[in-house]
C-alpha cells in the first residue's frame, strides 16, 4: 500500500466517525427534531444500496469506507428514529 492509498485507507475509517458527535448530541438532548426524518432515511438508504457493490469492490479504501459508513450511518438513523417526537 502506497501513501496515498494509507491515506485514503486513515479517510475511509474517520470520515464516518464524525457521526459520533451527532449521535452523542442526541443521546444527550433526547431529540432528533434537528435533524430531517428525509434527509436521513434518503442517505441510510443510498447508502444502503451502494453496499453490495462497496463490499465486493478490490479497492480496499473503497470497501472499509463502505462498512464503516454502514455501521456509524445505521446508528444516525437509530437515534433518530428512536427520539422523533411522533406525536405533534
Amino acid at each position: 500500500m502506497d501513501f496515498i492509498e494509507k491515506m485514503g485507507f486513515v479517510a475511509a475509517v474517520a470520515m464516518p466517525l464524525f457521526n459520533i458527535p451527532l449521535i452523542i448530541k442526541m443521546f444527550q438532548r433526547k431529540s432528533s427534531e434537528d435533524i430531517s426524518l428525509m434527509w436521513a432515511l434518503g442517505i441510510w438508504g443510498c447508502i444502503i444500496l451502494m453496499a453490495p457493490a462497496g463490499f465486493r469492490s478490490p479497492d480496499m479504501v473503497w470497501r472499509t469506507y463502505n462498512y464503516m459508513n454502514v455501521i456509524f450511518f445505521t446508528f444516525v438513523v437509530i437515534a433518530t428514529l428512536k427520539y422523533r417526537k411522533w406525536g405533534k
